[in-house]
Parts: structure tokens; sequence; C-alpha cells
């Protein structure tokens, strides 16, 4: 199992992650996020970082020109596309650096999961589950059930997402799916916005191990 932290806004506490073996780092370049990372941390104290972890770019319909500037200024590993990018985008961006498209689940056991994800199968290199709130494009701290996942053909390694913290992982221990990568955590391990509890974030990573 996998973990990805995102929402980071210290170049210290990307370090701490580093240390502690976290697989993924995500930096947010949303202006209406609280975490907004162009706020909080310089490129300059991120590109010269020797680190393990990859840096995982968090952009909502944000335009080409956009992504690659700040993949190339930050160093960027990944990209994920967390609002309504078509695949014809996806698949433009991912010739150029690797994808993770987000989409974003209601609790409605009648959504058509398959529908959503079918045109975006050959064009991004991982899926993101996340809840879906109006108005909000991820950082909503809520969960949506996971047993919908299952539900669907789902054929590619996914993030899950949306609310998950130290309270869940019996939970996520005993949520099977063949394609699950890896759990993505934000709000629920934070001392304050965009601030992570590196104790907590340890704890999280020791447990998923485990399984």
């Amino acid at each position: 199992m996998k973990l990805k932290v995102c929402g980071i806004t210290k170049a210290a506490q990307l370090i701490q992650l580093d240390n502690i073996g976290i697989d993924y780092a995500g930096l947010i370049f949303y202006d209406r996020s609280v975490r907004y990372v162009l706020d909080k941390l310089k490129s300059t104290e991120v590109q010269p970082l020797n680190l393990r972890l990859k840096k995982v770019g968090v952009f909502v319909n944000a335009s080409e020109e956009d992504i690659m500037t700040q993949a190339e200024l930050y160093g960027l590993d990944m990209v994920q596309l967390h609002g309504d990018e078509t695949p014809a985008f996806c698949e433009h961006i991912s010739n150029q650096v690797k994808v993770i498209k987000a989409f974003r689940i209601t609790n409605r056991n009648e959504q058509n999961i398959d529908w959503m994800i079918r045109p975006y199968e050959e064009c991004c290199d991982f899926y993101l589950f996340d809840t879906n709130r109006k108005g909000a494009y991820g950082g909503t701290g809520e969960k949506f059930e996971w047993e919908i996942l299952k539900k669907n053909k789902i054929n590619k390694q996914f993030f899950l997402s949306g609310g998950i913290g130290l309270a869940d992982i019996e939970r996520i221990n005993a949520f099977e799916h063949p394609f699950l990568y890896a759990v993505d955590v934000n709000s629920k391990v934070e001392t304050e916005d965009g601030i992570k509890d590196i104790v907590a974030i340890t704890q999280l990573a020791h447990e998923l191990l485990l399984k």
C-alpha cells in the first residue's frame, strides 16, 4: 500500500515525509485552496531538494502552460488533474508527465463510475477517487462510500481519497480491491491548514504497510 500526503506547504515537512518513507507528496496549485502552494512555498525551496518521494502537483482546470511551467519550476514528478479536464487534455499532458486523473464520487449507488472513467482509460496513469461536494474540487474532509467502487469495472490502479485519517486504518485494511494502489490523506492529518501532523502520518504509514 502506498501513501500520498497532500496539501504540503512547508519544505521542512517535505523532508520529514521523505525521511519516514512516504511515497507521494501533493502540492496544491489551485488558488481557491487554503493550501495553495504559491502563497506558501517558493519553487526555489523545493527544486533543490533531493527526495525519494514523488512530488505531485494538484491542478484544477489549469492551462497546459501553467501546468508545465509549475512542473518545471517545482520539479514535479507527476500531476493530478482534479477538475473537469477532458480526455484529450489529459492525454496531451500525459505525453509530457505522468498523470493522476481525479474523479469526484457521490454516495448514490446508481452512479455509473464505469461510464465516468472509460474515456480516460488510455490517457492517464492512475485514477483518484474523491468525495463529490457541490462547488468543491476536493479538500472536503468528507468520505464517500468506498463499496461503490466494487460495483464498477475499474481496471487501473487508483488512489483512494476523501476525509481519510487515523480513525480509518482498520477500515482501509479491510477494504479489498485489486486495483487499490494508494491512500491519499490531507486535512485529517493536520494540526492546522497546510501543517501536517507528522506523528499521526508516521503511525498511519506504519499501519498501512502492515497490510
